[in-house]
């Protein structure tokens, strides 16, 4: 079958780290793997049936053939076919429409093999994708992202080929085969015996000119590896300004041309391996059709067997048709290792449970409030070091808390486990009175609004990443989120309006303006609860005050989360919590914290009076 190694095409040999990674082939493997061809087993039907129809009527051409010397020679053939112009005639045609028809057969087969193929690849790859979204963060920020790709995308096209390729192949080749050793038996068994001896060394060369080029394919494709990492590096937007910057143009292009150099010679002796191999494949091919001459005219000419001419063409045809048959079911056992292999990889991301997940019996949050309270609540993430130590605090509705302390203190992890990004390890969450882990994730998140520091925005226009949290808001709904988020003016100003680029990543935009547009979107979304993680720590002053200026109207109006470096904010807030090494040190509001000569007074001499100067 195809792998992810794209121009390497199909090894007939397992690496030393395919043999030692071999999965373990059980019934309860292979029941879930044929699971997914349930749902398609009256295609999968009519597939085998036009698989065994077409490679019985492939070979009949070549036993025909035998019939066409023999009138040719001019010895009739029995039944109604006769011997002459006639009996010439009925063969071709009768040829050419077994051929025909096995053609025909051949095309429904693999329009009938690619679609089964395609549904179940599209049914595997909406289980992948809605069994990622329920992932928690824990998995995103310890699973390598490659991985996550190369499994949505590689892994589950090589499915497609075990669908189209490895079954197909197992049952179309065994017929051919069985077919052509039945056709020779009963032709002569002797030169049958011949030529089944002959066909297994057919195989050799290929698999050793294979292995070879497997060798330097692989060293290929880690060269292009190298290639597409030198342009991921360069030619990114942030790679290309730092490169230029640096002015390591030359540098770069030196690196490039020597790895591509390394790649082109490498494809040269890939392309050329294995001649010498396929001279020896064509001296065989040539030499197995020889001994069947000999053989046969030996029996012919001194022992006075029953053997035509046209006998000998149709041994010797069949032979040059069981070659591939044979060789091919040589390599089933790689392929079925592979494929086998392929949904292991599949099957560990299926099988991994959702850490984060709807409890039996969740319930829906409606007519949200957006009380918070924390009890009691421990946090880690690795089990081993605590983030969270007993952290207790309440947030009425309608009011405003700000959470401050040095870097790393565990600021954003407290927000983050309100949402549920993350559970907690003891203790609970509460959310207008009840734990957050009885309700719906949807409806829970629903009622939660989080602006961060780093704004992701996609690429598209700025309409389209507004109706990101309202797919059904209009124009004027748009317009007063803008207004609220003091972005509207600079919409405005833009020849296309709402409907401008952001670029990717919203790179066309400034941090400041990023930064107002993710504000203008969760207010679209309209939360019970407001939580602004240093949404201005990145910014410059111009930048901050317009953004300051969109938060202070909406902290009045809304329960909100403040963590935050500006002093104008804290001030704002009904209540400060200082937190330390995970544990809240200090509360209150800043005139009472301010001289009370502990953590709050500290982050105020060294952070915030400067931040407002």
């Amino acid at each position: 079958m195809q792998g992810g190694r794209g121009h390497m095409g199909r090894a007939s040999y397992l690496t030393d780290e395919e043999k030692q990674n071999s999965p373990k082939v059980t019934k309860a493997l292979l029941t879930r793997v044929f699971s997914y061809l349930k749902p398609y087993w009256r295609q999968l039907a009519l597939v085998l049936a036009c698989i065994a129809v077409a490679s019985v009527c492939s070979l009949f051409p070549s036993i025909l053939t035998g019939d066409i010397v023999d009138v040719l020679t001019g010895k009739a053939i029995g039944g109604w076919i006769g011997a002459g112009i006639s009996a010439l005639v009925k063969l071709i045609i009768l040829s050419l429409a077994l051929h025909l028809m096995s053609n025909l057969i051949g095309v429904g087969q693999n329009y009938l093999n690619t679609w089964i193929a395609q549904h179940i690849s599209y049914d595997m790859r909406n289980q992948m994708y809605r069994h990622l979204q329920k992932m928690s963060q824990r998995f995103y920020t310890s699973a390598n992202q490659g991985d996550i790709i190369t499994r949505m995308t590689s892994d589950i096209s090589g499915v497609e080929s075990v669908v189209t390729g490895t079954f197909a192949s197992i049952l179309s080749n065994s017929i051919t085969l069985v077919v052509a050793v039945i056709a020779m038996f009963r032709k002569n068994w002797i030169l049958a015996l011949v030529g089944i001896v002959v066909v297994p060394l057919f195989t050799l060369p290929t698999r050793m000119a294979g292995k070879t080029r497997w060798k330097l394919a692989g060293e290929a494709q880690a060269c292009n590896d190298e290639i597409n990492g030198i342009l991921n590096e360069t030619l990114s937007v942030s790679g290309q300004l730092l490169t230029k910057l640096f002015g390591r143009e030359k540098a770069e292009y030196a690196r490039y041309e020597e790895a591509n150099g390394r790649m082109i010679k490498l494809n040269i002796r890939e392309r050329m391996a294995g001649r010498w191999f396929f001279m020896l494949l064509s001296t065989l091919t040539t030499i197995g059709p020889m001994l069947l001459y000999l053989v046969g005219g030996i029996l012919m000419m001194k022992h006075g067997y029953d053997l035509t001419v046209g006998d000998i063409t149709v041994l010797v045809a069949l032979l040059g048709r069981m070659y591939g048959p044979v060789n091919s079911l040589l390599n089933i056992q790689v392929d079925w290792i592979r494929s086998m292999a392929m949904f292991t990889r599949l099957f560990e991301y299926y099988d991994m449970k959702p850490e984060i997940d709807d409890r039996p019996g969740a319930k829906e949050l409606k007519n949200a409030k957006g009380e918070v309270t924390f009890e009691h609540v421990d946090f880690t993430y690795d089990g081993s070091r605590m983030i969270l130590k007993d952290v207790n605090f309440r947030l009425k509705s309608g009011d405003c808390i700000a959470i401050v302390g040095p870097s790393g203190s565990g600021k954003s992890t407290i927000v983050n486990l309100i949402p549920r990004l993350w559970d907690v390890t003891e203790g609970s969450v509460r959310f207008d009175g009840e734990d957050v882990r009885d309700y719906t994730l949807n409806s829970l998140r629903d009622e939660i609004g989080v602006v961060t520091q780093e704004t992701y925005l996609f690429n598209g226009t700025i309409r389209e990443n507004l109706r990101y949290a309202k797919p059904d808001a209009t124009e004027e709904e748009m317009v007063e989120a803008c207004k609220k988020a003091n972005i509207y003016d600079f919409i405005l100003n833009q020849p296309d309006g709402l409907d401008t680029m952001v670029g990717n990543r919203g790179l066309k935009l400034s941090g400041g303006e990023k930064q107002r547009i993710s504000i203008a979107r969760v207010l679209l979304k309209d939360p019970a609860l407001l939580i602004f993680d240093e949404a201005t720590s990145a910014l410059d002053s111009i930048s901050e005050a317009a953004i300051q200026a969109a938060i202070n109207p909406l902290i009045e109006e809304r329960t909100s989360i403040l963590i935050a470096h500006r002093l104008s904010t804290i001030l704002a807030a009904d209540e400060i919590l200082v937190v330390r090494d995970g544990q809240i040190v200090e509360r209150g509001r800043h005139s009472d914290l301010v001289h009370a000569g502990g953590t709050y007074q500290e982050l105020y001499e060294t952070q915030f009076s400067k931040a407002d100067t």
